[in-house]
């Protein structure tokens, strides 16, 4: 029963999500078709250039040229970007030691202060608040039994 599909229901708040739904499948299924067509036409430029190389007369040593210039220039991008990663990783690792270290330290201080508050709070004003309670409840029972009641009457005599 899970399984069933709910119908929007109007002025319903889950109706106008289910809005927001469809553009969002719309937009990966833009990105699916994009992504086949760009391995379609890759495995066409692959066939093709396949098929050129084939030829005896094509240039292949001009061909191998431009792709390992290509490969070379790659492989500077790779290491740009190698650098580039390792210069924010000792980024973050300053702003770890320099300033979260320090937050954290103070917060663990905090918390240290605040514990030796609430210990200090308890024993000297939680306990004998709870002890006068205890001793006015005891003393307000002793008197309730201790005095008359106050509602009761004696039965007097007519006539004595």
């Amino acid at each position: 029963m899970s399984s069933e599909k709910q119908l929007p229901v109007p002025g319903n708040d889950h109706a106008s999500s289910d809005k927001g739904k469809g553009t969002t499948e719309r937009s990966h299924r833009g990105w699916k078709i994009a992504a086949i067509a760009g391995v379609i036409g890759s495995l066409a430029l692959l066939i093709a250039a396949v098929v050129y190389l084939m030829n005896p007369n094509a240039p292949t040593t001009r061909i191998r040229d431009i792709f390992i210039i290509l490969l070379t220039l790659e492989g500077m991008l790779v290491g740009v970007a190698l650098l580039v990663l390792v210069i924010q990783l000792a980024v973050l690792i300053n702003l770890l030691q320099n300033e979260v270290r320090p937050i954290l330290d103070s917060t663990t201080q905090t918390a240290r202060v605040l514990r030796g508050t609430a210990e200090f709070i308890s024993k000297h004003l939680a306990e004998p608040v709870i002890k006068l309670n205890e001793a006015a409840a005891a003393v307000g029972t002793v008197m309730s039994v201790l005095k008359p009641k106050v509602g009761r009457k004696r039965k007097s005599t007519k006539g004595e």
